[in-house]
């Protein structure tokens, strides 16, 4: 009797069992199926300490999910190409399914394994996995990629228009598949593979000790968080998710970035909140959030089409900035300890949480890059180890855009003053208490610049500035001024 030949389905970023493409195509295809993850990390992006905790804990959910679906994962660490070689070799799989990815060494690598498996007589099938559109199918005539955000999210909405008629956010372009609720498993066994624990994911030294108090990775998170978007933070984003104190935004990031949940299923919930709470389509809370989902598939057009925004700048002019090295200063914008609140708030939080309120993120780059004068690719390496979040497409757009550099990037001019910030979305000093107690005791005048606090002041909060609070970093009207002048320069330089 001829045993029938198993489908592999190689999951990478897409570490879910409902919507997802590849997956579906495999159950429907009737033969047996071996779910596989190879942890091979990529060159010099390879995931992060956030990001790695946030990995262990999505694949037991992976696996957890799986094995309710009477199936399983199979771990392996190595080489993705020698792993799927061996992989074809001893179990006889003629087929093998996996989503795209999209950032530079992933589609090289993809490439060459596909031509090497295909070039052997076995078939591959790739899918698009975790966006809504893949990143050539909106360009501009000519098919020339979009550099501008607007122009971008207008032709976005008119191909949704053009694919499910008047309703740019419900029909078949955002439905979501159900899971299997039983996967045919690969029953033969996988000599070579190892269990979750021996890919020493885990950091030795405990800093994550509040990550599994606040975040839950895996699908029955991602599923969770969504629900409360859909419940709370919806009803009021608009204007609730620039407060950092409040629980204003998604927080569905880290879910994103790890393939999780998809935005066709969150798309398709807010089409159904939409409907169930008879809200119009151009319900302001409601067109927001679809924007920012729209910025990550934006971030993703620009990574595909322009890859070199990794390490180096859009903007060719900016490869000669006189940047400043200064590793001390550095480190004390890491530590969150520039003494500049709202800057060391949000910093403090990036490292006890692993996330930070977004725009607090772009008033700590701004610092680093404008008032600093560091290097932002210094910013965006930090924010990759460090974030939970943490996206390719997403950390390089957001570093060039602060930086002046990028596609759609702010104007040169455009300095964050982080007391202003504070002063605007923290007026109380919620978010700086919070997550600098030394500050706690200070008025809601000065708790955003201490420094201009009396000594009696300062006194009454038990402060002194310069021991148990720092001395600011730097002077943010002289640096500011300073930086114009540097951007100034290379902005003449046509």
């Amino acid at each position: 009797m001829t045993r029938t030949k198993p489908t592999i389905v190689w999951f990478r970023r897409d570490l879910r069992i409902s919507d997802n493409p590849a997956l579906d195509w495999a159950v429907k295809n009737g033969r047996p199926i071996l779910c596989v993850y190879i942890h091979d990390p990529l060159s010099e992006w390879a995931p992060g300490g956030a990001s790695r905790w946030w990995l262990h804990h999505s694949l037991r959910s992976l696996a957890s999910a799986l094995k309710a679906a009477h199936s399983n994962l199979h771990i392996i660490c190595g080489g993705s190409e020698d792993s799927m070689h061996r992989l074809i070799e001893d179990t006889g799989a003629d087929s093998v399914a996996w989503n795209r990815r999209y950032e530079p060494a992933a589609i090289a690598l993809d490439s060459k394994i596909k031509k090497k498996l295909t070039d052997s007589g076995v078939k591959v099938v790739s899918f698009p996995g975790n966006y809504c559109y893949e990143p050539w199918q909106i360009q501009r005539e000519g098919k020339h990629p979009y550099r501008v955000f607007t122009a971008y999210w207008r032709a976005s909405l008119k191909q949704a228009e053009a694919a499910v008629g008047n309703d740019s956010f419900r029909g078949s372009l955002y439905n979501n598949n159900a899971p299997a609720a039983k996967i045919p498993r690969y029953t033969g066994s996988i000599d070579f593979a190892q269990s979750l624990e021996t890919l020493d994911l885990l950091p030795t030294i405990p800093w994550d000790s509040q990550f599994g108090t606040i975040w839950c990775p895996g699908e029955k998170g991602a599923s969770h968080r969504l629900q409360q978007l859909l419940r709370a933070s919806i009803n009021d984003y608009d204007s609730a998710r620039d407060i950092p104190s409040l629980e204003g935004t998604s927080r569905l990031s880290p879910h994103l970035a790890f393939g999780e949940i998809t935005p066709r299923q969150i798309l398709a919930a807010i089409a159904r909140h939409l409907i169930d709470n008879k809200l119009p389509e151009d319900d302001q809370n409601i067109v927001t959030y679809r924007r920012e989902i729209a910025w990550r598939e934006f971030a993703c057009h620009l990574l595909y089409h322009f890859p070199q925004i990794t390490n180096k700048p859009l903007d060719v002019r900016y490869e000669k900035f006189p940047w400043k090295k200064n590793r001390r200063a550095l480190k004390r914008w890491q530590q969150g300890k520039t003494g500049i609140p709202l800057v060391d708030a949000g910093m403090r939080q990036l490292w006890q949480t692993g996330w930070m309120h977004n725009r607090v993120r772009m008033v700590v780059a701004s610092l680093l890059i404008k008032n600093m004068g560091i290097h932002w690719l210094e910013g965006a390496r930090w924010f990759w180890d460090t974030l939970l979040d943490a996206d390719l497409a997403s950390n390089s757009m957001g570093w060039q855009w602060v930086a002046g550099s990028g596609a759609d990037a702010a104007p040169y001019f455009r300095v964050f003053n982080p007391v202003r910030q504070g002063q605007r979305f923290d007026p109380e000093g919620i978010y700086i208490r919070q997550w600098v107690p030394e500050l706690a005791k200070l008025g809601n005048k000065t708790i955003h610049a201490p420094w201009t606090a009396t000594e009696k002041e300062l006194s009454e909060a038990g402060i002194v500035l310069g021991k148990t609070y720092p001395n600011p970093i730097v002077d943010l009207a002289q640096s500011r001024l300073d930086a114009l002048k540097r951007f100034d320069k290379i902005k003449q330089h046509n």
